[in-house]
Parts: structure tokens; C-alpha cells; sequence
């Protein structure tokens, strides 16, 4: 089994860091650089659009975090970081919510694009407001996005929401606060920060 990550550390490479952790498996880091490594060749034959992250597992590549995510959780089944087959109605749900709706509606809101009314009937996630509104009463359902445990739509849906209060792209409430309290006291949480904040400090002091 090879499993390599290409990634940078101040990216949404750290999503896929912390589900590399949770799995649990090896894997090698490939470090690329924004302006050089991540735009060029060998790297645009993995990801011709240049971003991070991207894994290759026994040759076969998977971009964009959430298909990362979930294809992790698939492919190691004994990290137990997906539910049964016929329990996974809640975590369709909230990882294309998540990749979708909220994705655009941050993006949109963080470029200063707001949708008018007629525009919002275009738009999958019709207004920044009622994106967060809904994504926070999913967390009231339930302690985690597909129910009572945690799983691969957490790490995914979780960073967005870490994140997003973070760099206040998306709005504290007391919900989210008490979610991130409970995903961010995960051990591969830390271990994954830990590595990434590693990285960040070996180039700062290099540079």
C-alpha cells in the first residue's frame, strides 16, 4: 500500500491532514510550494489545476477535500470514520452541503458578492444567512453532522466551521463553539495541527 499527500500547510490541506490522522495509516508528505512546485510539472499531471490537497492511493488520485474525505473513509473502513450503508443519509447530506451550499456561500460573502433576490434563486445556497442557519441546526439534531458519532463529514464540515470562526468567514454562535470544543479535543486533531504548525515554523525560520 502507498498513500502519498501533496499539500501545503497553510492550506485546505490541513483538512485532509487531520483525516490522514484519523485513519490512522502511513502515508508520505510531499510539501509544494504556492508560486513554484504547485504550478508546474510533476505536479499539474496529479492536479492540472495547480491546488492543494491531493492524494495518491496505489496510483489512483483524488483531488478536492471532500471527495478526500470520503474516499479515505471508504478505502479504510476500520477507522470506522463512516456509517453503515444503510445509515448514511446524514452524511450525504451535510458533506455536499458542506462542499456545496456553504463552500459557495462563504466564498461568495468573503469576495463581497452578495446575491439579490432573483440571484438567490440561481444560487444552490440562495443566502449566506440561511446557509449558516441551516448548517447550525444540523449540529442541533445530533452532537455530530451523521449522528451520534464522529465521523469523515466532521473533518470535513468541522474545518469549514473551525476555520470560518477563525478568520470569521463564518459567525460564532454557542452551537459551533460547543461542536468545535468537541472535535478539536480529538487526538488526531492535535496530532495533525502539530505537524502542519511544524511546517509552517521550519519556513518561516528557513525563509
Amino acid at each position: 500500500m502507498s498513500l502519498t499527500f501533496y499539500t501545503n500547510p497553510m492550506s485546505r490541506g490541513r483538512m485532509v491532514r487531520w483525516m490522514l490522522e484519523e485513519v490512522g495509516q502511513p502515508y508520505e508528505t510531499v510539501v509544494l510550494d504556492y508560486a513554484t512546485t504547485m504550478k508546474h510539472e510533476p505536479y499539474r499531471g496529479i492536479n492540472p489545476m495547480g491546488k492543494v490537497p491531493a492524494i495518491v492511493h496505489d496510483g489512483r488520485i483524488v483531488t478536492e477535500c471532500a471527495a478526500i474525505c470520503t474516499y479515505l473513509a471508504d478505502a479504510f473502513p476500520g477507522a470506522g470514520l463512516a456509517p453503515s450503508l444503510d445509515d448514511r443519509a446524514d452524511y450525504y447530506r451535510w458533506m455536499f452541503f458542506a462542499a456545496g451550499p456553504v463552500e459557495h456561500a462563504v466564498t461568495n460573502k468573503s469576495l463581497g458578492v452578495v446575491p439579490n433576490e432573483q440571484q438567490q434563486r440561481m444560487a444552490g445556497y440562495g443566502t449566506f444567512d440561511l446557509t449558516i442557519e441551516t448548517l447550525t441546526k444540523a449540529l442541533t439534531v445530533n452532537p455530530y453532522f451523521a449522528g451520534q458519532s464522529f465521523s469523515a463529514v466532521d473533518v470535513y464540515a468541522g474545518s469549514q466551521i473551525l476555520w470560518g470562526m477563525r478568520f470569521g468567514s463564518i459567525p460564532k454562535n454557542a452551537v459551533f463553539e460547543d461542536y468545535a470544543s468537541r472535535v478539536t479535543s480529538r487526538a488526531a486533531y492535535v496530532r495533525a495541527a502539530e505537524i502542519d504548525d511544524a511546517l509552517i515554523d521550519a519556513a518561516t525560520e528557513a525563509a
